[in-house]
């Protein structure tokens, strides 16, 4: 027991003991001001300790119990910078961060000496080379047009673009520098849910609105949907196509929060909420609550935009949910525009752990699934599809291509063009490079032209490298990209195929009686359109 108390309180004491042994000598010895006034802030460190009642540690252990506290504090900064390999995805790897990097400033991204990845672990992809490698390829040529028959104004999109992120999530210089970086480069800039901000407008790159369920920028005072606040927005030649969120990867089916101490008067006048309440973001949509009362609202905000192209945003949970979607399709004759599937592997400001852990369906199997849908259906080649989570990389882009998209959209890849170090510290309002931060001081060292441009070379760059990899395969355009083209090793002896890996239904046999996925027909069976609830098996 007795030596106990002293591991526990030996160092306190000697505080103390210092403190006051050195008192009586410092009018002779100026020196011993410095141990004194050291000895005496510890001691009352330690006393501070023991009259706190939150932490156990530090009432056992005064002042050295604050050890602890100060290395789980400086944890993820000295595990990111000194411990974690190049290839640990946590979530973004080192060589993920440095790729994006160098391709923001211009800077050569090639690796000598060969591959650190190993390539004979399961898991591992790649795609095939040809012997007749196709010549060079313009990346500016890598565009998708998005406007289905019932759209007025078609979109002639890139194929890689900017994915959702709000103002009041970023900041205000943050906005301004991927705006701008959009209008440079000729790509889509998304909104996020928190409506168009002054900053969006400020450069006039490419926008898409996105639409949540607090309809922010189109809302009443309660919180319903306002057609003519929509029209107003909608309408504006910078608006190229209006997306609705039904959710999203990092937390499907969730909704969100802004407190009250941060909505701040720019962003209560961006997103028509009221100062000084919290701006709530409901779980569910209060417009429409059956498949086919969803497609009568995109259609009716294609109209009131003028023809725009219109779609959807979600990240697959209920199967089933999605097939009743495409009956309510098959039922009503509306078709949206694009879909954009969102894997669980996306990012946000902040989110509960078992959301971002256990909730939704990863991008790759969310986009086949809807992609087989709507070939099974007929419907694919009516409507466009994007995809969204983790995507920073040529590679990553060809991939998503491959399965069954027409472009990508990448988050957190811009966030590092413009600065992000991926110090996870988003909902803190403290972000280190004023990316996710209201601070005006903090967002004042975000340079907007700098970044804006390194916005416009990581784009450009990629693309570039993507028409490389595509020569390499012997085709001449992304759209050429099948799931033939890509490989993955299933075991340490076995390479595959996605093509032989993957269910791939054909054109229209949805429509007919057989269809040989016993999956696709299950969840085909269990889809109504006029209810998301599933029809009895």
């Amino acid at each position: 027991m007795n030596l106990s108390l002293l591991s526990r309180y030996a160092f306190f004491a000697a505080c103390v003991l210092i403190t006051l042994l050195t008192l009586p000598f410092l009018a002779g010895h100026p020196w011993l001001w410095l141990v004194t006034l050291l000895g005496g802030a510890l001691t009352l460190v330690g006393i501070n300790d023991l009259r706190q009642t939150r932490h156990a540690v530090r009432r056992n252990y005064p002042i050295l119990g604050n050890i602890r506290y100060l290395v789980e504090f400086v944890r993820p900064e000295i595990r990111q910078y000194l411990l974690e390999g190049d290839n640990e995805r946590l979530p973004f790897s080192r060589a993920q961060r440095s790729l994006v990097y160098a391709r923001s400033k211009n800077e050569p991204a090639d690796k000598p000496f060969g591959t650190l990845s190993d390539v004979s672990q399961t898991g591992f992809e790649f795609i095939g080379h040809s012997m007749l490698p196709a010549a060079h390829l313009d990346p500016a040529s890598f565009r998708v047009e998005i406007g289905g028959p019932q759209c007025r104004q078609p979109y002639s999109a890139s194929i890689f673009n900017i994915s959702a992120m709000s103002f009041g999530a970023l900041s205000a210089n943050a906005i301004r520098a991927l705006n701008q970086g959009a209008a440079l480069g000729g790509f889509a800039h998304d909104t996020g849910e928190g409506s168009i901000s002054p900053y969006h407008r400020e450069h006039r790159g490419d926008l898409i609105w996105e639409i949540g369920s607090g309809y922010f920028g189109c809302r009443t005072a309660e919180g319903r949907f306002d057609a003519q606040k929509f029209a107003v927005q909608a309408n504006d030649p910078q608006v190229k196509m209006i997306e609705v969120k039904l959710s999203q990867g990092a937390k499907p089916g969730h909704g969100g929060i802004l407190p009250k101490h941060k909505v701040t008067a720019e962003i209560a006048a961006t997103r028509g909420v009221p100062l000084g309440e919290d701006c709530i973001s409901p779980a569910r949509h209060a417009e429409f609550s059956t498949p086919v009362e969803l497609l009568e609202f995109l259609a009716r905000l294609r109209e009131l935009s003028g023809g725009k192209p219109v779609g959807f945003k979600f990240c697959l949970g209920h199967p089933w949910e999605f097939m009743a979607i495409a009956k309510a399709m098959l039922k009503t004759g509306i078709l949206p525009d694009f879909i954009v599937v969102d894997g669980k592997e996306g990012g946000t400001g902040a989110a509960p752990l078992e959301f971002t852990d256990h909730i939704g369906v990863p991008l790759r199997e969310g986009l086949l699934f809807v992609h087989n849908t709507l070939v099974g259906l007929d419907l694919r080649d009516k409507i466009r599809l994007g995809a969204s989570g983790k995507i920073v990389s040529a590679f990553d882009i060809a991939c998503v291509l491959a399965i069954g998209a027409d472009w990508a959209n990448s988050a957190r890849g811009f966030m590092f063009a413009i600065g992000c170090i991926q110090s996870q510290s988003c909902h803190t309002n403290k972000c280190p490079t004023g990316v996710a931060t209201q601070d005006p001081l903090r967002q004042r060292a975000l340079v907007v032209e700098d970044k804006a441009q390194r916005v416009h070379n990581f784009h450009r760059n990629t693309l570039k490298a993507l028409a490389e990899m595509l020569a390499a395969a012997g085709l001449e355009h992304p759209a050429q990209l099948e799931a033939r083209h890509l490989a993955l090793r299933v075991s340490t002896s076995e390479i595959a195929l996605y093509s032989q890996k993957h269910v791939y239904l054909k054109p229209g046999e949805l429509l007919g009686g057989q269809i040989e996925g016993e999956f696709y027909a299950r969840m085909w069976r269990m889809a109504q359109a006029e209810s998301f609830a599933p029809a009895p098996d």
